[in-house]
């Protein structure tokens, strides 16, 4: 629930941003003049079918791309003002990320590879260890701590790459597909992290195919041929997809 304090400033705004890919015929509209605000405290679905243009948005939120035109903002900042240093310390102060392939460090244990992008900021060693624990327990493998990506399954691997998106202060998590490889009971399980970071004051936006878990968010944004189509409450996604399948 967004408290009335929060209103005002989005921790993340998206105007008129389009991305193109390719050249020539072969390009595409992966996203076309998406205007989207997303306010602390608010928990945000995206949903669509595949190609949509729900993983470029998720990108151009988290400053993993540059819009071809228009503006992502984080915070108020103009990612695309930014030096390549500059961003990537506005993602690892300001933004978690959960990517669909996990993209955790094979060499490094679950702990290091969830410390890690705070001991990048600066934290000491024991410090993002004990941050770094706290989130393991949060998502509910603590008891890989010292385990490595090779020796998990998709499913801890997952929540091990959630843990490291929730690290430290950080005031907008963006998750792509977050619950894919998790069963339906740790999935709920991690829906229930994010409502709670969401209510703690962080913007949450998430990819899901899941209607019953696009429930749990404050609105869903639904995308077609790279353009947001519509957007319902907490109670009807579900009413989105049968709309889209007509």
């Amino acid at each position: 629930m967004i408290r009335e304090s929060q209103i005002g400033t989005a921790v993340l705004e998206l105007r008129h941003a389009s991305r193109l890919h390719g050249e020539g015929e072969r390009q595409v509209q992966a996203l076309a003049d998406a205007n989207i605000a997303i306010e602390p405290g608010e928990f945000v679905a995206i949903m669509g079918p595949s190609g949509s243009g729900k993983s470029t948005l998720l990108h151009l939120a988290g400053g993993l791309d540059i819009p071809t035109s228009g503006q992502v903002l984080v915070e108020g900042t103009d990612l695309a003002t930014l030096s390549i240093a500059q961003c990537a310390v506005i993602r690892r102060r300001s933004v978690g990320y959960v990517f669909q392939d996990f993209n955790l460090l094979p060499a490094l244990t679950a702990a290091e590879n969830v410390a890690f992008p705070l001991e990048l900021d600066g934290w000491s060693r024991r410090k993002a260890r004990e941050e770094a624990l706290a989130r393991l327990a949060e998502t509910g493998v603590a008891e890989l701590a010292d385990r490595r990506p090779e020796s998990m399954s998709g499913g801890q691997a997952q929540r091990v790459a959630i843990a490291r998106a929730l690290v430290g202060p950080r005031r907008l998590l963006l998750a792509d597909e977050p619950t894919g490889a998790l069963d339906s009971t740790t999935g709920t399980a991690i829906l229930q992290v994010l409502r709670d970071r969401a209510d703690n004051g962080a913007a949450v936006l998430m990819v899901t195919h899941e209607a019953r878990f696009a429930a749990w968010t404050d609105r869903t944004l639904f995308l077609r041929d790279g353009r947001v189509i519509d957007q319902s409450g907490p109670s009807d996604p579900s009413m989105l997809l049968a709309r889209e399948s007509r």
